[in-house]
């Protein structure tokens, strides 16, 4: 357990084993590293995350003051960490488990190490401690979603050093949806060049919100793709891919007109919410989206490919001679069967290819193949009725873990959101919903924070949303069941200072900074109980 004359040391996750001793490593020019081949890499990192702030050459020797290793009798993602006043030994599972031994061995020192030039007059040592440490869940993610406002490739880079900070190892990459088509596909071109971009963005919450008059867009040429999974893979971040069907799909129907019903003409979707147009379900679609997803699986080596299947109006369907005639042509009799169809389809291309589909938990109301995922966004009605059915699950309640929803109930709140988590009611999040066997939770593979963007049109926006209510889904993903929210608020406390350090703009106590505001512009702020009652009519047709 933590000695509490060093509680400010550390702060995510909580270890499961925290002793201090005598003394400290002081850190000088004459400080070496060493580490097995297999760790070069993570050998490799730790000297870039050294060097910068304390200016000293950290050389490699065979003797060395801080020396990585692997240990046999740990887990792939667990880590054992010894510094005494003569050396520092990290050992890990696997090479996962070094990495975040290393982030911890960085927790112990001044906060100025998160600074990325020379800080001078600053003491480098580490207290003399031992800490044994591995997660509770192996999914702990966070949903980026960069398709209602664009991140640039840069900001994307410095969100997976965010979370390999806080030992979170799944970015769930939100990249096509209504207002915009982000990753290249060679063979469909128009998806971004059409797609990439909209005239306008909705400015507020409410349905009469204007638009701005700005265009907005950008995407990801495959080589961006390609450098931004290989950057996550070196930190243990795994990028899972979403593309989204059959709805959220504007901009794919703007680009190639012929995949929606009725195929008219439109535009990059320039309103925030529910969108009535959708995908047809002639074969040629399913076939398009399956060449898609080739290209995609060419760049992402994730084992799980999300595919959406969220909030897909079937009103268009219902209405439309073709598709009636279609789903006569399958056998089918009600719209709900005809999604399940689609989704199916994909699904059966993505296990001939080795992976798994990953969707949003409305694709519960159909039939699935059995080695589907369900992000379980609802509630926890999904994780529980998917647990129960032998899926996989990864929780992300709404009403727990949706870092764009307020932070409090303060008018200062920029476009406030339904309901306020505060860092608090976050902290809470356990991915395990109550009421499951122990079979059935094993098949909660863990959680992530969602952060949707319609209304953070910039990195330091996203900044305040994520944290520092991110680095509280952390601890709550990674560390045992049974937590102290006030300790981790003393600990918070001084993580804030590495937050300073590396120029993240995130939420503080009292409330958003004033350049952080946005006065005047309209949210759309629900109580807990109206939230509830909403989301209770939504999963109604998913059976328990």
């Amino acid at each position: 357990m933590l000695d509490s004359r060093r509680p400010a040391h550390r702060l995510t996750p909580r270890p499961l084993t925290f002793t201090t001793n005598e003394g400290e490593l002081a850190l000088s020019d004459s400080t070496t590293l060493s580490a097995p081949s297999p760790l070069g890499g993570v050998l490799a990192w730790l000297q870039q995350a050294l060097r910068p702030a304390t200016g000293l050459p950290l050389r490699e020797a065979a003797s060395a003051t801080i020396t990585l290793g692997l240990a046999d009798d740990l887990g792939p993602e667990a880590y054992r960490l010894r510094v005494t006043p003569d050396r520092a030994v990290i050992v890990g599972g696997g090479a996962a488990g070094v990495f975040y031994g290393c982030q911890a061995l960085l927790q112990l020192l001044p906060a100025a190490i998160y600074r990325r030039s020379p800080v001078a007059g600053q003491r480098w040592a580490i207290p003399a401690v031992e800490i044994t440490d591995e997660p509770r869940f192996a999914w702990r993610g966070a949903m980026l979603d960069v398709a209602r406002h664009f991140m640039p490739k840069h900001d994307v880079l410095r969100f997976i050093d965010l979370m390999a900070l806080h030992k979170l190892n799944t970015l769930h990459w939100h990249l096509t949806d209504d207002q915009g088509w982000r990753v290249e596909i060679k063979k469909y071109p128009r998806l971004t060049e059409v797609g990439g971009w909209r005239r306008e963005s909705q400015v507020g919450a409410t349905r009469d919100a204007p638009g701005d008059g700005r265009p907005h867009g950008g995407f990801y040429t495959q080589d961006d793709v390609r450098e931004i999974v290989a950057y996550a893979a070196e930190r243990f971040v795994t990028v899972v891919p979403e593309i989204e069907s059959p709805g959220h799909v504007q901009a794919a129907l703007a680009a190639y007109p012929q995949l929606g019903v009725g195929g008219e003409p439109l535009d990059v979707y320039t309103r925030w919410g529910i969108n009535r147009n959708i995908l047809n379900v002639e074969e040629s679609t399913v076939g398009f989206f399956r060449d898609v997803l080739d290209e995609v699986i060419d760049l992402f080596p994730s084992r799980w490919i999300g595919v959406g299947g969220d909030e897909c109006p079937r009103d268009q369907w219902r209405d439309d001679p073709r598709t009636q005639q279609r789903m006569a042509e399958l056998g089918l009799t009600r719209e709900e069967e005809l999604q399940a169809w689609f989704i199916r389809r994909l699904d059966d291309h993505l296990t001939a290819a080795g992976r798994r589909l990953f969707g949003w938990d409305e694709i519960l109301e159909g039939d699935l193949a059995p080695g589907t995922t369900i992000a379980s966004w609802r509630g926890m009605t999904g994780a529980v009725a998917a647990a129960r059915r032998g899926y996989d699950v990864v929780a992300c309640p709404d009403d727990q873990v949706y870092l764009d929803y307020r932070q409090s109930d303060s008018p200062d709140e920029p476009i406030p959101v339904s309901i306020p988590l505060t860092v608090a009611d976050v902290y809470a999040f356990d991915p395990v919903p109550d009421g499951l066997t122990p079979d059935e939770a094993r098949h909660i593979l863990g959680g992530q924070a969602n952060i949707w963007t319609e209304h953070a049109d910039s990195p330091r926006t996203v900044d305040y949303l994520a944290f520092p209510r991110l680095c509280a889904v952390a601890e709550a993903l990674w560390s045992p069941a049974a937590r102290d929210y006030t300790d981790f608020a003393h600990r918070l406390a001084h993580h804030l200072t590495r937050l300073d350090a590396l120029g993240v703009e995130y939420r503080h106590p009292d409330g958003p900074l004033p350049w952080q505001r946005r006065p005047g512009v309209p949210g759309r702020p629900d109580t807990r109980q109206q939230r509830a009652a909403h989301i209770a009519r939504l999963v109604e047709n998913i059976a328990l």
